[in-house]
């Protein structure tokens, strides 16, 4: 029993991780239709930022984390004004290729700019404790305090503020939202904002206990599209639900399965259900 509590603290650790990237994905999902392949991109990037910053300029881990989430959103607003905003009225398959070309840019962006090295780094949360009888790492722990609090903290923006009514109500009826006077342009930058911030302090939350490297995004990004699928194509609640029982799934299958079929995991899991319930968990639409 020990160590399936533990396999269960470790998936929530993962699941959060993976949340916290889905999320993003499904913002960006909700108001272009289009799945941003980008979006691993920003997510390895944030993790190079908040490197930078600490072993560059020395800054603490937690401003380091502030100022990567700072740069990625600027990062998101500019791709989407430079970039989606130049093709809208586009079919999904130019914008599709939009996004998979400025993965591709970014990820040679970030092998001139440091490397292809493995980096690891550091965290002042590196010690061990003892929580209800499980040894963990404070920096697990913090994973999972910190996802909550940002998942949280989306669902008052959204719920509470006007902004965040005007971003809801473009995902669930596009045309409507345009006849009330919503500003599409105002609410496309600030959704790729939020995106790219939730993608930066993911990858700066999770990359102290796994590597930083330049395609980094790539297998998690894959894994939030496994993710939104599962949860319903747009779906808030289903992105979080996802996330979780992906990371669950996971962590309990490499431990009484095999760790070789870790990432398998995930594809099988879609599979199974999107057998048995094809249009993913939740009806689609941001909630």
């Amino acid at each position: 029993m020990e160590l399936l509590f533990q396999q269960i603290f470790n998936g929530l650790t993962i699941g959060s991780v993976y949340t916290l990237v889905a999320l993003g994905l499904t913002l960006v999902f909700g108001i272009l239709h289009v799945p941003n392949f980008a979006h691993g991109a920003f997510y390895m990037v944030g993790a190079y930022i908040t490197l930078m910053m600490m072993v560059g300029f020395g800054f603490h881990y937690w401003i380091a984390i502030i100022a990567s989430i700072t740069v990625v959103a600027l990062l998101g607003v500019v791709t989407q004004q430079l970039i989606f905003k130049k093709l809208e009225g586009a079919d999904g398959m130019r914008m599709m290729v939009a996004a998979i070309g400025i993965l591709l840019f970014l990820e040679a962006f970030g092998q001139f700019m440091w490397g292809t090295e493995y980096h690891r780094m550091d965290t002042p949360y590196g010690s061990v404790v003892n929580l209800f009888g499980l040894t963990v790492t404070l920096q697990r722990l913090l994973i999972i305090v910190a996802a909550v609090t940002l998942m949280l903290a989306l669902h008052f923006f959204l719920t509470k503020t006007m902004l965040g009514a005007a971003i809801i109500a473009m995902a669930q009826n596009r045309e409507g939202a345009f006849l009330v006077g919503i500003n599409a342009n105002q609410v496309a930058w600030l959704t790729f904002a939020i995106a790219g911030g939730l993608a930066a302090a993911a990858a700066s939350l999770a990359s102290p206990i796994n590597l930083v490297f330049p395609t980094m995004g790539n297998l998690v990004i894959m894994k939030a599209f496994v993710i939104i699928i599962i949860g319903g194509m747009g779906s808030i609640p289903g992105a979080i639900l996802g996330g979780y029982l992906l990371g669950l799934t996971e962590s309990i299958g490499a431990t009484y399965i095999s760790s070789d079929y870790k990432d398998v995991i995930a594809f099988l899991l879609l599979v199974v259900i999107l057998t048995a319930k094809p249009t993913g968990l939740f009806t689609k639409g941001v909630q």
